[in-house]
Protein backbone atom coordinates (compact mmCIF):
# COMPACT_ATOMS: atom_id res chain seq x y z
CA UNK A 1 0.00 0.00 0.00
CA UNK A 2 1.60 3.36 -0.87
CA UNK A 3 2.23 5.56 2.08
CA UNK A 4 0.55 9.31 1.81
CA UNK A 5 2.62 12.39 2.42
CA UNK A 6 1.23 14.41 5.67
CA UNK A 7 -1.09 17.11 4.55
CA UNK A 8 0.36 20.56 4.66
CA UNK A 9 -0.97 23.17 7.40
CA UNK A 10 0.00 26.54 8.60
CA UNK A 11 2.16 24.57 11.41
CA UNK A 12 4.54 22.84 8.75
CA UNK A 13 7.61 23.96 7.62
CA UNK A 14 9.49 22.30 4.70
CA UNK A 15 13.10 22.19 4.28
CA UNK A 16 14.21 21.94 0.25
CA UNK A 17 17.65 19.95 -0.26
CA UNK A 18 19.14 19.98 -3.57
CA UNK A 19 21.71 17.64 -3.81
CA UNK A 20 25.45 17.08 -5.66
CA UNK A 21 28.02 14.68 -5.75
CA UNK A 22 29.81 15.98 -3.05
CA UNK A 23 27.62 18.83 -1.42
CA UNK A 24 24.09 19.49 -0.63
CA UNK A 25 22.03 23.23 -0.99
CA UNK A 26 18.70 23.35 1.38
CA UNK A 27 16.48 25.88 2.33
CA UNK A 28 13.46 26.40 5.44
CA UNK A 29 10.51 28.14 4.68
CA UNK A 30 7.12 28.01 6.21
CA UNK A 31 4.12 27.46 4.70
CA UNK A 32 3.00 31.11 4.53
CA UNK A 33 6.38 31.30 2.57
CA UNK A 34 8.52 33.42 4.51
CA UNK A 35 11.88 32.21 4.38
CA UNK A 36 13.04 31.17 7.63
CA UNK A 37 16.73 30.36 7.15
CA UNK A 38 17.91 31.45 3.44
CA UNK A 39 19.24 29.12 1.10
CA UNK A 40 22.29 27.43 2.03
CA UNK A 41 24.81 26.07 -1.03
CA UNK A 42 28.60 24.15 -0.43
CA UNK A 43 27.22 22.03 2.59
CA UNK A 44 29.90 19.12 2.80
CA UNK A 45 28.07 15.80 2.48
CA UNK A 46 29.42 14.44 5.83
CA UNK A 47 28.01 13.58 8.39
CA UNK A 48 29.17 16.22 10.85
CA UNK A 49 28.20 19.01 8.54
CA UNK A 50 24.66 17.20 8.18
CA UNK A 51 24.29 17.36 11.84
CA UNK A 52 25.29 20.83 12.00
CA UNK A 53 22.43 21.59 9.54
CA UNK A 54 20.09 19.54 11.34
CA UNK A 55 20.93 21.62 14.69
CA UNK A 56 20.56 24.78 13.23
CA UNK A 57 17.46 24.60 11.49
CA UNK A 58 16.16 22.95 14.96
CA UNK A 59 16.83 26.18 16.51
CA UNK A 60 14.78 28.39 14.56
CA UNK A 61 11.47 26.39 14.21
CA UNK A 62 8.46 27.10 16.15
CA UNK A 63 7.41 24.72 19.09
CA UNK A 64 4.06 23.75 17.19
CA UNK A 65 6.30 23.05 13.64
CA UNK A 66 5.40 19.95 11.76
CA UNK A 67 9.00 19.14 9.27
CA UNK A 68 8.77 18.13 5.73
CA UNK A 69 12.25 17.43 4.30
CA UNK A 70 11.86 17.43 0.64
CA UNK A 71 15.34 15.86 -1.38
CA UNK A 72 15.51 15.91 -5.05
CA UNK A 73 16.54 12.68 -6.37
CA UNK A 74 19.67 12.50 -8.15
CA UNK A 75 20.76 8.89 -8.97
CA UNK A 76 22.15 7.54 -6.28
CA UNK A 77 24.11 11.25 -4.62
CA UNK A 78 20.90 11.63 -2.43
CA UNK A 79 20.76 8.24 -1.28
CA UNK A 80 23.04 8.88 2.25
CA UNK A 81 20.34 11.79 3.11
CA UNK A 82 17.60 9.34 2.72
CA UNK A 83 18.68 6.71 5.23
CA UNK A 84 17.47 5.88 8.53
CA UNK A 85 18.91 8.63 11.46
CA UNK A 86 20.04 11.13 9.03
CA UNK A 87 17.10 13.18 10.13
CA UNK A 88 15.26 13.31 12.72
CA UNK A 89 12.71 10.96 13.55
CA UNK A 90 9.79 13.65 13.94
CA UNK A 91 10.66 14.74 10.81
CA UNK A 92 9.14 13.97 7.33
CA UNK A 93 11.59 12.97 4.88
CA UNK A 94 9.81 13.07 1.15
CA UNK A 95 12.07 11.90 -2.11
CA UNK A 96 10.94 15.00 -4.93
CA UNK A 97 10.95 13.49 -8.40
CA UNK A 98 13.50 15.58 -10.34
CA UNK A 99 11.26 15.86 -13.68
CA UNK A 100 8.71 17.61 -11.06
CA UNK A 101 11.12 20.21 -10.12
CA UNK A 102 12.11 21.21 -13.59
CA UNK A 103 8.36 21.59 -15.01
CA UNK A 104 8.14 23.90 -11.80
CA UNK A 105 11.42 26.42 -12.50
CA UNK A 106 9.21 26.26 -15.45
CA UNK A 107 5.95 27.45 -14.04
CA UNK A 108 8.09 29.78 -12.31
CA UNK A 109 9.37 31.42 -15.17
CA UNK A 110 12.92 30.15 -15.22
CA UNK A 111 13.43 27.44 -17.26
CA UNK A 112 16.19 27.57 -18.85
CA UNK A 113 18.01 29.42 -15.36
CA UNK A 114 19.05 26.61 -13.53
CA UNK A 115 21.04 27.25 -10.62
CA UNK A 116 21.14 25.69 -6.58
CA UNK A 117 18.75 28.66 -5.43
CA UNK A 118 15.92 28.75 -8.16
CA UNK A 119 16.03 24.33 -7.51
CA UNK A 120 15.35 25.09 -4.09
CA UNK A 121 12.56 27.55 -4.54
CA UNK A 122 10.76 25.54 -7.00
CA UNK A 123 11.33 21.76 -4.72
CA UNK A 124 10.05 24.33 -1.79
CA UNK A 125 6.79 24.98 -4.09
CA UNK A 126 6.19 21.32 -4.50
CA UNK A 127 6.44 20.34 -1.09
CA UNK A 128 4.11 23.24 0.30
CA UNK A 129 1.44 21.92 -2.72
CA UNK A 130 1.94 18.31 -0.83
CA UNK A 131 4.02 16.66 -3.69
CA UNK A 132 6.93 14.31 -3.20
CA UNK A 133 7.30 10.67 -1.83
CA UNK A 134 7.51 9.53 1.48
CA UNK A 135 10.75 7.41 2.09
CA UNK A 136 10.38 3.98 3.30
CA UNK A 137 12.68 1.78 5.08
CA UNK A 138 14.04 0.11 1.92
CA UNK A 139 14.32 -3.56 2.27
CA UNK A 140 17.92 -4.95 1.44
CA UNK A 141 16.55 -7.13 -0.80
CA UNK A 142 15.61 -4.51 -3.52
CA UNK A 143 18.78 -2.82 -3.23
CA UNK A 144 20.71 -6.14 -4.20
CA UNK A 145 18.14 -6.67 -7.15
CA UNK A 146 19.10 -3.58 -8.36
CA UNK A 147 22.85 -3.49 -7.97
CA UNK A 148 22.54 -7.35 -9.55
CA UNK A 149 20.52 -6.00 -12.46
CA UNK A 150 22.59 -2.89 -13.39
CA UNK A 151 25.85 -5.11 -12.84
CA UNK A 152 24.58 -7.70 -15.10
CA UNK A 153 22.98 -5.47 -17.77
CA UNK A 154 26.13 -3.72 -17.71
CA UNK A 155 28.14 -6.10 -18.33
CA UNK A 156 26.17 -8.10 -21.02
CA UNK A 157 26.19 -4.35 -22.71
CA UNK A 158 30.05 -4.49 -22.36
CA UNK A 159 30.68 -8.45 -23.71
CA UNK A 160 28.31 -7.26 -27.07
CA UNK A 161 30.82 -4.86 -27.79
CA UNK A 162 33.81 -7.12 -27.27
CA UNK A 163 32.36 -9.74 -29.32
CA UNK A 164 31.82 -7.21 -32.14
CA UNK A 165 35.38 -6.50 -31.45
CA UNK A 166 36.88 -9.68 -31.35
CA UNK A 167 35.11 -10.10 -34.94
CA UNK A 168 37.00 -7.63 -36.49
CA UNK A 169 40.26 -9.28 -35.60
CA UNK A 170 38.78 -12.62 -36.74
CA UNK A 171 37.90 -10.90 -39.94
CA UNK A 172 41.66 -9.86 -40.24
CA UNK A 173 43.39 -13.08 -38.82
CA UNK A 174 41.45 -15.78 -40.41
CA UNK A 175 39.27 -14.09 -43.27
CA UNK A 176 36.19 -16.28 -44.00
CA UNK A 177 35.64 -17.86 -41.17
CA UNK A 178 32.72 -16.20 -40.26
CA UNK A 179 31.18 -17.81 -43.72
CA UNK A 180 32.47 -21.24 -42.48
CA UNK A 181 30.81 -21.09 -39.05
CA UNK A 182 28.49 -18.00 -38.85
CA UNK A 183 28.04 -17.65 -35.30
CA UNK A 184 31.59 -17.91 -34.42
CA UNK A 185 31.20 -16.78 -30.57
CA UNK A 186 28.15 -18.45 -29.81
CA UNK A 187 29.65 -22.08 -30.29
CA UNK A 188 32.05 -24.29 -28.57
CA UNK A 189 33.59 -25.40 -31.75
CA UNK A 190 33.97 -21.40 -33.03
CA UNK A 191 35.74 -20.52 -29.23
CA UNK A 192 38.03 -23.22 -30.00
CA UNK A 193 39.22 -22.30 -33.19
CA UNK A 194 39.44 -18.39 -32.02
CA UNK A 195 41.34 -19.24 -29.04
CA UNK A 196 43.60 -22.10 -30.56
CA UNK A 197 44.28 -21.39 -34.29
CA UNK A 198 43.75 -17.77 -35.19
CA UNK A 199 46.47 -18.51 -37.88
CA UNK A 200 44.41 -19.96 -40.20
CA UNK A 201 47.42 -22.14 -41.68
CA UNK A 202 47.73 -24.03 -38.37
CA UNK A 203 44.77 -25.12 -38.72
CA UNK A 204 45.06 -26.04 -42.73
CA UNK A 205 48.30 -28.29 -41.87
CA UNK A 206 46.48 -30.09 -39.30
CA UNK A 207 43.80 -31.45 -41.17
CA UNK A 208 40.03 -32.61 -40.51
CA UNK A 209 40.91 -35.80 -38.65
CA UNK A 210 43.69 -34.48 -36.28
CA UNK A 211 40.93 -31.45 -35.50
CA UNK A 212 38.87 -33.94 -34.47
CA UNK A 213 40.93 -35.59 -32.15
CA UNK A 214 42.28 -32.29 -31.00
CA UNK A 215 38.56 -31.05 -29.95
CA UNK A 216 38.17 -34.53 -28.43
CA UNK A 217 41.04 -34.33 -26.16
CA UNK A 218 39.53 -31.03 -24.77
CA UNK A 219 35.93 -31.76 -24.22
CA UNK A 220 34.33 -30.84 -27.22
CA UNK A 221 32.56 -33.41 -30.30
CA UNK A 222 33.31 -31.96 -33.22
CA UNK A 223 31.02 -32.87 -36.20
CA UNK A 224 33.18 -34.17 -39.74
CA UNK A 225 31.42 -31.97 -41.96
CA UNK A 226 31.58 -28.90 -39.95
CA UNK A 227 35.70 -29.98 -39.22
CA UNK A 228 35.70 -30.27 -43.02
CA UNK A 229 33.95 -26.87 -43.81
CA UNK A 230 36.68 -24.96 -40.89
CA UNK A 231 39.90 -26.76 -42.76
CA UNK A 232 38.62 -25.93 -46.29
CA UNK A 233 37.68 -22.27 -45.09
CA UNK A 234 41.27 -22.17 -43.58
CA UNK A 235 42.96 -23.01 -46.17
CA UNK A 236 40.85 -20.75 -48.97
CA UNK A 237 41.96 -17.84 -46.62
CA UNK A 238 44.13 -14.69 -47.85
CA UNK A 239 46.45 -13.79 -45.18
CA UNK A 240 46.58 -9.92 -44.54
CA UNK A 241 49.34 -7.71 -43.35
CA UNK A 242 48.30 -7.04 -39.96
CA UNK A 243 47.34 -10.80 -39.23
CA UNK A 244 50.14 -10.67 -36.37
CA UNK A 245 49.22 -7.74 -34.78
CA UNK A 246 45.55 -9.03 -34.82
CA UNK A 247 46.10 -12.39 -33.38
CA UNK A 248 47.73 -10.97 -30.28
CA UNK A 249 45.30 -8.02 -29.49
CA UNK A 250 42.65 -11.05 -30.09
CA UNK A 251 44.09 -13.54 -27.14
CA UNK A 252 43.33 -10.44 -25.30
CA UNK A 253 39.90 -9.69 -26.33
CA UNK A 254 39.33 -13.62 -25.63
CA UNK A 255 40.57 -13.50 -22.26
CA UNK A 256 38.40 -10.43 -21.21
CA UNK A 257 35.42 -12.02 -22.72
CA UNK A 258 35.83 -14.78 -20.71
CA UNK A 259 35.94 -12.65 -17.77
CA UNK A 260 32.60 -11.22 -19.13
CA UNK A 261 30.71 -14.63 -19.74
CA UNK A 262 31.72 -15.28 -16.29
CA UNK A 263 30.41 -11.87 -14.54
CA UNK A 264 27.19 -12.59 -16.64
CA UNK A 265 26.72 -15.83 -15.11
CA UNK A 266 27.56 -15.04 -11.41
CA UNK A 267 24.62 -12.03 -11.62
CA UNK A 268 22.49 -14.35 -13.00
CA UNK A 269 22.94 -16.53 -10.47
CA UNK A 270 22.53 -13.48 -7.58
CA UNK A 271 19.20 -12.66 -9.27
CA UNK A 272 17.97 -16.29 -9.55
CA UNK A 273 19.25 -16.19 -5.53
CA UNK A 274 17.65 -13.32 -4.36
CA UNK A 275 13.96 -12.92 -6.31
CA UNK A 276 12.65 -15.98 -4.22
CA UNK A 277 13.09 -13.60 -0.98
CA UNK A 278 11.47 -10.79 -2.90
CA UNK A 279 8.00 -9.60 -3.55
CA UNK A 280 8.62 -10.49 -7.01
CA UNK A 281 8.49 -14.27 -6.63
CA UNK A 282 5.34 -14.98 -8.02
CA UNK A 283 6.79 -13.83 -11.75
CA UNK A 284 8.76 -16.77 -11.93
CA UNK A 285 5.32 -18.60 -12.88
CA UNK A 286 4.84 -16.74 -15.90
CA UNK A 287 5.58 -18.33 -19.32
CA UNK A 288 8.58 -16.64 -20.48
CA UNK A 289 9.95 -14.91 -17.51
CA UNK A 290 12.89 -16.43 -15.92
CA UNK A 291 15.64 -14.88 -13.48
CA UNK A 292 16.68 -12.12 -15.72
CA UNK A 293 13.70 -10.75 -16.84
CA UNK A 294 12.02 -10.82 -13.29
CA UNK A 295 15.10 -9.67 -11.75
CA UNK A 296 15.52 -6.49 -14.31
CA UNK A 297 12.10 -5.92 -13.71
CA UNK A 298 12.30 -5.71 -9.97
CA UNK A 299 15.78 -4.26 -10.12
CA UNK A 300 14.33 -1.16 -12.10
CA UNK A 301 11.01 -1.09 -9.79
CA UNK A 302 12.72 -0.92 -6.47
CA UNK A 303 9.74 -1.27 -3.75
CA UNK A 304 6.47 -2.05 -5.16
CA UNK A 305 4.49 -0.66 -2.10
CA UNK A 306 5.29 2.78 -3.43
CA UNK A 307 2.60 2.44 -6.74
CA UNK A 308 -1.14 2.61 -5.90
CA UNK A 309 -1.94 0.88 -9.74
CA UNK A 310 -0.29 -0.19 -12.86
CA UNK A 311 -0.68 3.12 -14.69
CA UNK A 312 1.78 4.71 -12.25
CA UNK A 313 3.90 2.19 -13.02
CA UNK A 314 3.13 2.20 -16.77
CA UNK A 315 3.52 6.35 -16.70
CA UNK A 316 7.38 6.29 -14.43
CA UNK A 317 8.46 4.26 -17.07
CA UNK A 318 7.63 6.82 -19.99
CA UNK A 319 5.63 4.04 -21.82
CA UNK A 320 2.37 6.10 -21.76
CA UNK A 321 1.11 8.05 -25.06
CA UNK A 322 1.71 11.81 -25.29
CA UNK A 323 -1.57 13.26 -25.25
CA UNK A 324 -3.27 16.24 -27.14
CA UNK A 325 -6.56 17.56 -26.70
CA UNK A 326 -8.35 20.58 -28.02
CA UNK A 327 -11.73 21.68 -28.62
CA UNK A 328 -13.08 18.13 -27.93
CA UNK A 329 -11.26 16.03 -30.14
CA UNK A 330 -8.35 14.51 -28.69
CA UNK A 331 -5.09 12.74 -30.46
CA UNK A 332 -2.50 10.21 -28.97
CA UNK A 333 1.28 10.27 -30.35
CA UNK A 334 4.64 8.71 -29.64
CA UNK A 335 5.14 7.21 -26.20
CA UNK A 336 6.37 9.71 -24.11
CA UNK A 337 9.83 8.60 -23.07
CA UNK A 338 9.79 10.00 -19.76
CA UNK A 339 10.40 8.50 -16.70
CA UNK A 340 12.61 5.55 -15.76
CA UNK A 341 14.88 4.09 -18.95
CA UNK A 342 15.79 1.15 -16.98
CA UNK A 343 12.08 0.28 -16.19
CA UNK A 344 10.84 0.73 -19.64
CA UNK A 345 13.11 -1.64 -20.84
CA UNK A 346 11.85 -4.47 -18.27
CA UNK A 347 8.38 -3.80 -19.30
CA UNK A 348 9.24 -4.63 -22.59
CA UNK A 349 11.17 -7.44 -21.93
CA UNK A 350 8.53 -8.65 -19.93
CA UNK A 351 6.00 -7.89 -22.75
CA UNK A 352 8.86 -9.89 -25.69
CA UNK A 353 8.41 -12.54 -22.82
CA UNK A 354 4.93 -13.37 -23.17
CA UNK A 355 4.80 -12.96 -26.65
CA UNK A 356 6.90 -15.69 -27.39
CA UNK A 357 6.12 -18.01 -24.69
CA UNK A 358 2.82 -17.69 -23.53
CA UNK A 359 -0.50 -18.74 -25.44
CA UNK A 360 -3.08 -15.75 -25.15
CA UNK A 361 -0.13 -12.92 -25.60
CA UNK A 362 0.67 -14.78 -28.99
CA UNK A 363 -3.01 -14.70 -29.86
CA UNK A 364 -3.15 -10.95 -29.21
CA UNK A 365 0.26 -10.35 -31.24
CA UNK A 366 -0.94 -12.20 -34.06
CA UNK A 367 -4.29 -10.04 -33.65
CA UNK A 368 -2.19 -6.44 -33.74
CA UNK A 369 -0.50 -7.21 -36.73
CA UNK A 370 -3.73 -8.71 -38.73
CA UNK A 371 -4.58 -5.02 -37.96
CA UNK A 372 -1.32 -3.69 -39.45
CA UNK A 373 0.27 -2.57 -36.16
CA UNK A 374 4.10 -1.97 -36.35
CA UNK A 375 6.56 -4.24 -34.68
CA UNK A 376 7.21 -1.47 -31.91
CA UNK A 377 3.52 -0.49 -31.42
CA UNK A 378 2.85 -4.38 -30.18
CA UNK A 379 5.95 -4.22 -28.23
CA UNK A 380 4.34 -1.37 -26.39
CA UNK A 381 1.19 -3.21 -26.30
CA UNK A 382 2.86 -6.40 -24.92
CA UNK A 383 4.79 -4.33 -21.99
CA UNK A 384 1.34 -2.95 -21.50
CA UNK A 385 -0.12 -6.60 -20.80
CA UNK A 386 2.98 -7.27 -18.66
CA UNK A 387 2.76 -4.13 -16.79
CA UNK A 388 -0.46 -5.40 -15.38
CA UNK A 389 0.15 -8.97 -14.81
CA UNK A 390 3.37 -8.25 -12.93
CA UNK A 391 1.45 -5.56 -10.86
CA UNK A 392 -1.69 -7.75 -10.39
CA UNK A 393 1.05 -10.98 -9.27
CA UNK A 394 3.33 -9.03 -6.79
CA UNK A 395 -0.14 -6.89 -5.50
CA UNK A 396 -1.40 -10.07 -4.61
CA UNK A 397 1.64 -12.50 -4.11
CA UNK A 398 -0.58 -15.11 -6.75
CA UNK A 399 1.01 -17.32 -8.47
CA UNK A 400 -0.25 -16.54 -12.68
CA UNK A 401 -3.57 -18.15 -13.67
CA UNK A 402 -3.27 -18.24 -17.49
CA UNK A 403 -7.38 -18.23 -17.53
CA UNK A 404 -8.34 -14.40 -15.65
CA UNK A 405 -5.79 -13.11 -18.54
CA UNK A 406 -7.44 -14.77 -21.00
CA UNK A 407 -10.85 -13.68 -19.74
CA UNK A 408 -8.89 -9.79 -19.18
CA UNK A 409 -6.34 -9.63 -22.03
Amino acid sequence: MVVQAVPVTLSTVVVAVDVGKTEFAFSVTDATRTLLLKPRTGCPMTGPSLAQVVADIARLLPIDAVVKVGIEAAGHYHRPLLMTGAWPGTWEVLELNPGHVTEQRRVLGKRTIKTDVIDLQAMTELLLAGRGQPVRDRSLVFGELTAWSAHRVGRVALRTATKNQLLGHLDRTFPGLTLALPNVLATKVGRLVATEFPDPARLAALGSSRFIRFGATRGLQIRRPVADRLVQAARDALPTTDAAVARAVLAADLALLDDLDAQVDQATEQLARLLPRSPFAPLLTVPGWGAVRAGNYGGALGDPARFDNHRQIYRTAGLNPIQYESAGRRRDSVISREGSVELRRALIDLGVGLWLSEPAAKVYGAQLRDRGKKGLVIACAMANRANRIAFALVRDQSTYDPSRWIREG
